[in-house]
């Protein structure tokens, strides 16, 4: 594990960029189960144990299999989230590794986030 801290990002936070912002890219990491239950709008779906290979790839290729550009190392606005928090986690530590700096983990999840959304 490596030592950096995991950067969090809020629920209000979350919310002020979903929809609005450009640059998020909001990567769902639950199981295909989970997802069918409800999603965060505009939410990518790459299961743990898949991130490390999909921001491994090539740009074309990352693009033809999720539908979305691949966030480039830098990208500001790259949030990670599960259904608890602790795959979330684990995400954005990998994504650390892989040079994606600014990488942050939803720590309230898609639990706080569908009792806030009413869903």
């Amino acid at each position: 594990m490596a030592s950096s801290v995991i950067k969090e990002i809020s629920y209000e936070d979350l919310k002020a960029l979903v929809g609005k912002s450009q640059n998020l890219v909001l990567v769902d990491v639950r199981s295909k189960e989970e997802l069918e239950k409800g999603r965060i709008p505009g939410s990518v779906h790459i299961p743990i144990d898949t991130v490390e290979a999909a921001l491994s790839m090539e740009p074309e290729a990352f693009k033809a299999k999720y539908g979305v550009t691949k966030p480039t190392v830098d990208a500001p606005e790259l949030v990670f989230h599960c259904h608890m928090g602790k795959r979330g986690g684990m995400a954005t530590s990998k994504a650390y590794e892989l040079g994606y700096v600014n990488a942050r983990n939803y720590a309230g999840a898609y639990k706080e986030w569908s009792e806030k959304e009413g869903k």
